[in-house]
């Protein structure tokens, strides 16, 4: 592995384009990306909606100025039910942000050959933020529309906070002479931030079922810069967005170098889950003594396991429920 590739791996670069008035994240999820992959045995095609999901987080999340957790949530009537991910804010600076992801499916139901974005069928796309204790959780809820993950969020940001944005992403198993394959993920987010709330009509937008569309949102001229960014962001190729060879300052200006881009502090991402002992216990602390018996297995004890990362947690019963015979419990 060069030092070069290094440097990039797992990481979101924040940037800036002066002359457009346009913010955005390139992305590069590799070793995070495999970790969160490995806590699970899904199938292949399961597997690409993980890895879109979670590109989508770290896009997403860097943007959000967290004191706790952005999530995102996929639910549906088809065969891939669930996609659920979550991003932790940095606790100190110069930390990494943490990421999780999993996800339910039908496996009778499941076509491993097709596509995955059908086989969720008709639902919604859920962006919830949890600034933590004392605090309101933030939820936005829009349906599943587009062909993709990535409309989905773009179609969230345009109806439900009326923010232009567009994602371009790649991701897949990856293989270098020598190496074993493994997944590597890579992408652009852009948001134009509007110069003043912007003005929707109340017969909603253009897009599919009337949802909103970034040129229901923008001004002539904020529209023309809008799409001369996506013009030139439609030239990326996927291996400038995973490929080790192209740092992601590189791509910037390969892009984007008469919109004056600006680049920021880049931010480590690294796999993390938050499931204890103790927070098992806590979730449990609302049964009586008579709920937990209806939960105690053969072996006499109640069992836990985390859907994020797969632990698993044993604990005597009589050590559980608001009527647990042991302090702290």
């Amino acid at each position: 592995m060069s030092i070069g590739k290094i440097a990039w791996d797992d990481t979101v670069l924040p940037f800036q384009l002066d002359a457009s008035d346009i913010r955005g994240r390139v992305a590069r999820l590799d070793g995070v990306l495999e970790q969160v992959l490995a806590q699970h045995d899904y199938p292949p095609v399961i597997e690409a909606l993980v890895a879109e999901m979670a590109l989508l987080t770290a896009l997403i999340g860097q943007t959000v100025k967290l004191r706790w957790k952005l999530s995102l949530q996929v639910r549906g009537s088809g065969a891939a039910r669930l996609i659920a991910t979550d991003y932790y804010g940095p606790t100190d600076e110069g930390a990494p942000a943490r990421i999780r992801a999993y996800a339910s499916y039908d496996a009778d139901r499941l076509e491993p050959e097709g596509e995955g974005f059908p086989q969720i069928g008709d639902g919604y796309f859920a962006i919830l933020i949890d600034q933590g204790e004392g605090m309101t959780p933030y939820q936005g809820i829009t349906p599943i529309a587009g062909g993709s993950l990535s409309a989905c969020a773009q179609t969230y940001f345009a109806q439900s906070e009326q923010i232009p944005t567009r994602f371009e992403l790649t991701y897949g198993r990856s293989q270098q002479p020598g190496e074993d394959a493994h997944w590597r993920a890579g992408g652009v987010m852009l948001q134009h931030m509007p110069k003043a709330s912007p003005h929707v009509s109340g017969e909603g937008g253009s897009g599919e079922g009337g949802l909103i569309e970034p040129a229901d949102i923008l001004a002539n001229d904020e529209g023309e810069n809008w799409s001369r960014a996506n013009i030139l962001l439609d030239t990326v190729e996927q291996l400038e967005l995973i490929g080790p060879s192209v740092a992601p300052t590189d791509l910037l200006v390969r892009l984007f170098h008469e919109e004056q881009p600006r680049v920021f502090d880049a931010q480590a991402i690294t796999f993390g889950c938050s499931c204890s002992e103790d927070k098992v216990r806590q979730s449990l602390s609302i049964y009586s003594a008579k709920d937990i018996s209806t939960m105690v297995t053969p072996e006499g004890t109640v069992t836990a396991d985390c859907q994020f990362c797969g632990a698993h947690y044993v604990f005597a019963p009589e050590t559980l429920g608001f009527e647990a015979k042991e302090p702290g419990a």
